[in-house]
C-alpha cells in the first residue's frame, strides 16, 4: 500500500530501506507498517530522484535537513530567553 501511495515499487522502497533512507514500524512478526510520515518521506525521495540524485546524495540532502530543524528548534529555544 506504501508503493502505491508514494508511487513507486516495492524493491525501491526496500532498496530505501536497506540505505538507510527509510525505517519503518516492524510487527511481531516483521511485517513493515509505514505511517504517514514514512510515505511523505517516500514522497520527498521520488521528488529528490526527479531532481537528479542518487541515493547517497539523497541521504547527505535527508540528514542535513534533519540537522536544520534540528539547528531551528534550539534556536526557537534560545530566542525568547534573549528578549527577556
Amino acid at each position: 500500500m506504501a508503493a502505491k501511495l508514494a508511487g513507486t515499487g516495492q524493491q525501491n522502497i526496500r532498496l530505501y530501506e536497506t540505505k538507510g533512507l527509510i525505517l519503518p514500524e516492524r510487527t511481531a512478526g516483521g511485517t513493515r507498517q509505514y505511517s504517514d510520515a514514512d510515505v511523505a518521506l517516500l514522497l520527498h525521495i521520488g521528488e529528490l530522484l526527479d531532481q537528479g540524485l542518487n541515493l547517497a546524495g539523497i541521504a547527505k540532502v535527508l540528514a542535513l535537513e534533519v540537522a536544520n530543524a534540528e539547528l531551528r528548534l534550539a534556536l526557537s529555544r534560545v530566542r525568547p530567553r534573549q528578549e527577556a
